[in-house]
């Protein structure tokens, strides 16, 4: 038992306030819950880094009230899709790949798919939008704050932390402890969870940088420009990379190094140097601003908690930014966590309810892990349809790109495996379904007896929206009165949702018996919801008297296809699957 009394007391500790902190702050102030966010930093994110905002990340952001102050700071979707595969952003261009949603049927397909849209939001401009709405909803938070080691028992977490103005320790009592503290977590070490895969597997440069690239980017708007140089292949992410950070004037480039050698000295020179070689103009205006070297990852946790220490983010999937899918995961991870910690916390919900965390989402972190590291692998085939891996000298490389432009049978076949090659990076530019398509398998989830419905398609580009329990609720457009809103709109906010029509009556009084708070909402004629595209008649899978149970989270954790029997069917059937998901049953 703890008998020592801690210096501050709280219910949840969170350690980190990067993407994955931020958000459980956010989420777990939002819900009511009392927590404390410490950070080593003396500041929020002063560098880019994350920034690809995806729509499943977006609608997290709308249930917690923020998605309109992102929109407001973000660079749009339409800004940012004509990724440039080029000799260098004032050399040739060698083709283009309309992504992130930009080209017109994955467009139709986003629209489809959810009320929000993807942006570029760099890290730097996120975290205060996390954090300021996070502070002002409850959370304390606490800069240039170490965290030093964690006991734990039975009924809590006592964490020491080490103050680094006064120079001296203190004792934080936390009911619950969240390890969001990045790629070298402390916390997931001192937890000891189980790791797969291995860090440092190739080196990265970043160089954060003023410039006017007007002239080589506004006619191309893109968030992206990939450029294949000579050395491009050594490490790093796969070829050199030139990415706006905000249109035109504010960027960052990302240049690969020997990792078995060590970063080099990261100079102004040094950095001035790469930049030019990636831009090709060595008359423009420069200012670096910063520069950092870092380590492409390809591990994952195969366990996020230990007892009641849990972790998320970077802490529990470390991998390079290709996809766009760090921050996204991380803030969907605290989100997976923070109604879960709330519900325990009340004591709606049993302990057990905790561990349907790691069963949810560890499955993804590896997921993610792998198809960014993937991702790496595939921009290789670009290089070689112009013989770019071979070891040769720079000449021997722009002459193998001059030479696509020739009227001959092999300069024809090389134009054709170009274009394939970079075709291909839609599974890295345009990966639909690896943003959407999420689907757990957890004690959180009862069964309804059907198949897994599986993927008619592709499932890496193409979302399938499904309501089967474990899938994502569908995003249909309905309305009440004069609002149009989206099905997305009617659940969440901490709390769970059912959703029938007419002839549903038994399950809304079913679900307004349980101890649980639980949203009803009906959608038909006459009823406060209406379907009048006739889209959720389509999408719902369940006829009208048929039930959805939505978590807050906004996954389906109950299904009845069809009306119940009779009340007391109803009441039965829906008080145990709440007791089950509850982690009573």
């Amino acid at each position: 038992m703890h008998t020592v009394e801690p210096d501050v007391v709280t219910d949840v500790l969170i350690v980190g306030s990067g993407p994955a902190g931020a958000s459980a702050a956010l989420a777990l102030s939002t819900y009511g819950v009392a927590n404390i966010v410490v950070t080593r930093y003396a500041s929020l994110a002063d560098t880019p880094r994350a920034h690809i905002t995806n729509q499943r990340t977006m609608e997290v952001l709308r249930d917690l009230g923020v998605e309109d102050e992102v929109v407001a700071k973000a660079t749009p979707q339409h800004l940012m899709g004509n990724t440039t595969f080029c000799t260098s952003l004032a050399g040739e261009e060698l083709g283009r790949v309309r992504s992130w949603g930009n080209d017109p049927l994955v467009q139709a397909a986003h629209e489809l798919a959810s009320p929000t849209r993807m942006c570029d939001m760099p890290q730097h401009l996120m975290e205060p939008v996390l954090v300021d709405a996070a502070v002002a909803r409850g959370t304390r938070l606490r800069f240039s704050t170490v965290y030093k080691s964690f006991v734990q028992d039975a009924d809590g977490v006592t964490v020491t932390v080490e103050d680094r103005l006064r120079g001296d320790e203190y004792t934080i009592r936390a009911k619950y402890l969240v390890g969001a503290d990045g790629g070298r977590s402390q916390v997931a070490a001192d937890a000891g969870l189980p790791m797969g895969g291995q860090m440092g597997v190739a080196g990265s440069v970043n160089i954060v940088f003023d410039a006017d690239l007007s002239r080589y980017t506004a006619h191309r708007p893109s968030t992206l420009y990939w450029v294949l140089a000579p050395g491009a292949t050594v490490g790093g992410i796969g070829a050199g990379l030139v990415r706006c950070v905000r249109p035109w004037n504010k960027w960052m480039v990302v240049w690969g190094y020997d990792v078995t050698a060590g970063a080099p000295d990261l100079t102004t020179e040094y950095a001035e140097s790469v930049v030019r070689k990636l831009v090709g103009d060595d008359e423009i205006p420069v200012t670096v601003k910063s520069s950092s070297a870092w380590t492409v990852n390809e591990m994952y946790a195969q366990t996020y908690a230990n007892g009641r220490v849990f972790c998320a983010g970077d802490a529990t999937h470390r991998h390079p930014p290709s996809n766009g899918l760090g921050s996204n995961t991380s803030i969907q991870d605290s989100y997976n966590l923070a109604w879960k910690l709330k519900l325990v916390l009340e004591g709606v919900a049993g302990p057990k309810l905790l561990d349907t965390y790691t069963a949810e989402r560890a499955p993804i972190g590896r997921q993610i892990v792998t198809r960014a590291n993937r991702s790496i692998g595939e921009t290789a085939p670009v290089f070689e349809a112009l013989d770019g891996l071979s070891p040769q000298t720079p000449e021997q490389l722009w002459a193998n790109i001059d030479a696509r432009k020739d009227d001959t049978e092999a300069a024809r076949k090389q134009r054709a495996r170009l274009r394939e090659a970079i075709a291909f990076k839609v599974y890295e530019f345009n990966a639909h379904g690896v943003d959407l398509n999420q689907r757990y398998a957890s004690d959180a989830i009862v069964p309804d007896g059907t198949p897994a419905p599986g993927f008619d398609r592709d499932p890496e580009l193409y979302h399938q929206p499904s309501s089967r329990p474990g899938a994502k609720l569908p995003h249909a457009w309905i309305t009440s009165g004069t609002r149009t809103l989206s099905t997305l709109d009617t659940v969440g906010r901490g709390r769970f949702t059912l959703l029938t029509g007419i002839g549903g009556t038994a399950w809304a009084e079913a679900a307004r018996a349980q101890d649980l708070e639980i949203a009803t909402v009906v959608i038909g004629p006459g009823q406060e919801y209406e379907d009048p595209y006739g889209d959720w008649a389509r999408l719902s899978e369940v006829a009208d008297g048929g039930a959805l149970l939505v978590r807050p989270d906004g996954y389906v954790a109950f299904r009845h296809a069809t009306a119940a029997a009779s009340d007391a069917e109803a009441d039965r059937l829906l008080t145990e699957a709440v007791r089950r998901i509850l982690g009573h049953g």
